[in-house]
């Protein structure tokens, strides 16, 4: 087994440690259910190139989750120094996860940002939205599935990107009451929402809320993340936070933005197991 390093050269992106985070919760009456997540892409070459992606997308499946959702931001950071993927070739890449309860994803800021044709057009277009609703990877576009795990249902909410417009000084795209409409009061819910920022909203419909873009920091000095991209620092930065009888999982996801460096925040798949407790 080869070591693990945290000073993130091109290589070990080919190799990201697995993080494992068990939560317990009586709302999941359920069996226990096993969700791989795999955040942050930022597809480009060298640091994150489509070989690598093929070769993350094998150990993924290997885990053998249940089901497998991908959190935002497939596409690189224009003004990291790299050469972009296009979306089709990274999302021909990652149709080959597979699952039994299928595989899921929600768009990142970057998704918008930094796509040729969504600045082309107003918007109003997205080439990731377009390569996902071609694919078998559902988007889940401020919209909720029903979701059958061994003879019961549960309901897995995926919200847009809650900074999608910010650098045009507009609210994001994410629209909560839409995402949640077909979500019952007593029916379990898993929302999937690229910045973790939405869980101070304190939204009780989901009992547990999976996200990315924080990259963990890509710095972490003994606990201190200086470089969160949160309006509330580093209270979200990273890992399991627990807040108000609610559950949050933010991915240390895979690539980078802004810089090519991570320094003791490794690239990461998590790996997420949900228990009834008693």
């Amino acid at each position: 087994m080869k070591p693990r390093r945290f000073f993130a050269p091109v290589t070990c992106f080919s190799h990201p440690r697995v993080v494992r985070y068990q939560v317990s919760d009586t709302r999941w009456p359920l069996p226990d259910l096993k969700i791989a997540v795999v955040a942050d892409l930022h597809c480009c070459r060298p640091w994150t190139p489509l070989s690598a992606i093929g070769r993350i997308v094998s150990m993924t499946n290997a885990l053998g989750a249940d089901m497998i959702l991908l959190p935002g931001d497939f596409i690189a950071d224009r003004n990291l120094a790299a050469r972009p993927e296009p979306a089709a070739a990274i999302v021909a890449e990652l149709a080959r996860l597979s699952a039994p309860l299928g595989v899921a994803a929600v768009l990142g800021n970057h998704d918008w940002w930094d796509c040729p044709l969504s600045r082309r057009t107003g918007f109003q277009r997205n080439s990731v939205a377009e390569a996902l609703a071609a694919s078998s990877i559902q988007l889940l576009d401020n919209r909720s599935i029903a979701v059958s795990h061994r003879g019961a249902e549960f309901r897995l909410v995926g919200m847009d990107s809650q900074r999608a417009l910010r650098k045009r000084g507009r609210p994001g795209l994410h629209r909560p009451d839409a995402a949640f409409a077909d979500v019952g009061p007593d029916m379990p819910a898993i929302l999937l929402a690229h910045e973790p920022d939405y869980f101070a909203e304190r939204d009780s419909r989901a009992f547990l809320q999976i996200s990315g873009h924080t990259h963990g920091g890509q710095a972490n000095l003994f606990g201190w993340r200086p470089m969160v991209p949160s309006k509330f620092g580093a209270r979200f930065g990273y890992g399991h936070i627990r807040e108000d009888g609610r559950h949050l999982i933010v991915s240390g996801g895979i690539g980078y933005s802004g810089l090519p460096l991570r320094l003791f925040q490794p690239p990461e798949i998590t790996l997420v197991t949900l228990r009834r407790s008693n």
